[in-house]
């Protein structure tokens, strides 16, 4: 009777489990692995921010650049980067009377190079092709000096933390489009002019402080 009574409770077990385990055939899952390689991607896009409290840190322009990266696993990527960026800033005279001493804007080009680190959402998938990310970079922008800036102020090198979010739309297994959002911190100085009687620049008196600036990309990458 036991053996009457286990043989029937699995009979009835098995068609449940089966049902349960039923997914997606391979060919119409929305999931597709993702190539475990390197990928190079080609970006562009719109570097904002104010350029600090007194406008004379990079800010507004175009960028363009170079992206390598490669899979430590596949949620997780590595990769290295170098980018071009045409900004601007302000120039400000400390010398001049509060209404007469700020001109420009000019042309600030920067240089980014840069680590970054990326975690796929959807773990090594893509969903219908999409595969949403979040990461940071960090690396150093250098700026070229402004000859007309006679105030002291030089931008020079900057070390900078850039958290991002985004996403990767692959129209085919290995290329695709990427899309990314980032917030850029780094720590501008101030020359002590800025801060001396009588037309101070900085009321405050501080001759550091730390500027946020949004930076919006778009690529197109291929997965080696």
């Amino acid at each position: 009777m036991r053996r009457m009574l286990l043989t029937a409770a699995l009979a009835a077990a098995v068609p449940a489990l089966a049902r349960a385990q039923v997914g997606h055939a391979p060919t119409s899952s929305p999931y597709h692995d993702l190539f475990k390689g390197s990928t190079i991607t080609f970006f562009g896009g719109r570097f904002g921010g104010g350029g600090g409290s007194v406008g004379v840190g990079p800010q507004n322009g175009h960028t363009f650049g170079l992206r390598f990266g490669f899979h430590a696993t596949r949620p997780l990527e590595l990769a290295l980067a170098v980018s071009k960026a045409n900004l601007e800033r302000l120039l400000i005279d400390p010398t001049m009377p509060s209404a007469a001493r700020v001109a420009g804007p000019v042309d600030q080009p920067v240089v980014f190079v840069e680590a970054d680190i990326e975690l796929n959402l959807t773990g090594g998938k893509t969903w219908h092709g999409v595969a949403p990310f979040v990461g940071a970079a960090t690396g150093i922008g250098f700026g070229e000096g402004i000859a007309a800036d006679t105030s002291g102020y030089n931008f020079r090198r900057k070390f900078f933390l850039a958290p991002n979010a985004g996403v990767r739309i692959f129209v085919t297994d290995r290329l695709h489009i990427r899309g990314e959002a980032r917030a850029v911190f780094w720590k501008l100085s101030y020359p002590n002019s800025f801060r001396v009687a009588p037309n101070p620049v900085l009321l405050d008196g501080r001759l550091n402080e730390w500027d946020l600036s949004p930076w919006l990309l778009v690529g197109l990458g291929y997965t080696l």
